[in-house]
């Protein structure tokens, strides 16, 4: 089993910044890989970055188009947090915001139904 914990969710104006932090525990060793996502009221959860980690080739990683350029997905060396830095945020980017934990290889990056584990979610809120 793998816990997921997000924090540093909040309000904040548009332009302006926020990062986001999750806090792996349990059994570390079983992720394969991990993303971000959110979901917007009245909307479908939808992918936001997603990180495969390489030892030795260096991380892949994948952002959703309306993020590149702007969010930036990273991990700490022993894998424990995952993190999300947002910058130039905008009103659409208000969503909740989760972190998400997989512990097989294959798949598509951006769909949700890949991920095993799921972290409660940090809500985030952008006004214009």
């Amino acid at each position: 089993q793998v816990q997921l914990v997000e924090s540093g969710g909040g309000s904040v104006q548009a332009g302006g910044s926020l990062r986001l932090s999750c806090a792996a525990s349990g059994d570390i060793a079983s992720v394969k890989d991990m993303a971000w996502f959110r979901q917007a009221t009245g909307k479908e959860r939808e992918a936001v970055a997603y990180i495969y980690p390489h030892t030795v080739s260096g991380d892949t990683i994948y952002y959703a188009d309306s993020v590149k350029g702007r969010f930036t997905i990273s991990q700490d060396n022993a894998k424990t947090t995952l993190y999300l830095q947002m910058n130039s945020l905008k009103s659409g980017d208000t969503a909740m915001y989760y972190c998400a934990a997989g512990i097989r290889y294959g798949g598509i990056w951006d769909d949700a139904g890949r991920y095993n584990y799921w972290g409660q979610g940090t809500q985030v809120t952008v006004s214009s």
